[in-house]
């Protein structure tokens, strides 16, 4: 048999693709989980590949609980969200299933990442308008500007930060003005699009440092890196900054957005900001509202931002 278990390919994450395009041909998964994991599987690829294992056959249960345990250590540093983390090893043990007999690692036992924790339990600090801008001049200060953008694009449009880098902000900045909205295409989980409103203004003045931060570029991006070179190098080192205000990282930030759109829409704190809920039907039409804007297709992923319902 040739390498890659005869998938038709020899390189391991191509191969995986297949693998998964056949598994939601059959129905076994939606073609939105394709994407995701098959992104998600080929960071381990490029992990496995700088330790030299080249084809699929060579992974092993040992090598994905090192990985892993990688992983945990840059959630104990803040880089990652538990979640996320815990999905990225998910993501090898559903590709491994599906291409031999294969023994889960589990995320939390075997590679020591936190637990997930689905409530927020406190209030995120980017609400703090005044902390925020002393984060982001305490980017633009270390000549992190395209961090400071991604950031500011996190906090006003409530981003992720890959959907920040990857964002066409001149194309934005006009659609928001002639529409009153954003729709929001690359670099979504799935492909999934969405539209974000614009209802103030300092959502215009984010958008226009980006167009103006993205020149003549088609995002932040700039045109010698690709994705995986500015999350590793740009946003990575912008974190710093950020942490040194308190803010744990450009997620944060799309809490304390999600945060204010609530007392937007509610004419109420969030609940982990007031410590409970006012209005309950209010709440959920808040959370359904929120959940559309995040990205996210249940309302109950709202309370990682928000806080419970309890």
């Amino acid at each position: 048999m040739s390498r890659n278990y005869g998938l038709g390919s020899r390189n391991m994450a191509s191969a995986a693709r297949i693998a998964l395009d056949r598994a939601a041909q059959r129905g076994e998964l939606s073609f939105s989980s394709v994407a995701t994991l098959s992104e998600r599987f080929s960071q381990f690829v490029d992990v496995a590949r700088a330790q030299g294992i080249g084809r699929l056959e060579r992974i092993s249960q040992e090598g994905v609980q090192a990985y892993g345990r990688q992983l945990a250590e840059q959630v104990q540093r803040g880089e990652l969200s538990p979640a996320y983390a815990q999905n990225l090893v998910s993501a090898i043990n559903t590709v491994m299933h599906l291409v031999r007999n294969w023994s889960s690692v589990s995320p939390t036992k075997a590679c020591g990442i936190a637990q997930r924790c689905a409530v927020r339990g406190t209030p995120p600090l980017g609400v703090d308008r005044a902390l925020l801008e002393r984060s982001l001049e305490q980017l633009r200060g270390h000549d992190q500007e395209r961090a400071a953008g991604v950031a500011e694009l996190a906090r006003e449009l409530g981003l992720r930060s890959k959907e920040a880098s990857f964002l066409n902000a001149h194309k934005a900045l006009q659609e928001a003005r002639e529409r009153g909205q954003v729709t929001i295409i690359d670099g979504t989980k799935g492909g999934r699009a969405r539209i974000v409103p614009i209802s103030q203004e300092r959502q215009l003045s984010a958008l226009a440092n980006a167009a103006t931060l993205q020149g003549s570029r088609r995002s932040l991006i700039p045109v010698e890196q690709n994705w995986k070179q500015f999350r590793e190098n740009t946003l990575r080192q912008g974190r710093g900054p950020l942490q040194q205000v308190g803010i744990t990282g450009y997620h944060d930030l799309r809490a304390a957005y999600a945060c204010e759109r609530y007392q937007q829409l509610t004419g109420h704190p969030a609940p982990v900001i007031a410590g409970g809920i006012v209005d309950k039907d209010q709440d959920r039409m808040a959370r359904e509202q929120i959940s559309a804007e995040l990205g996210h297709g249940r309302i109950d992923v709202v309370a990682e931002y928000i806080g419970g319902r309890g």
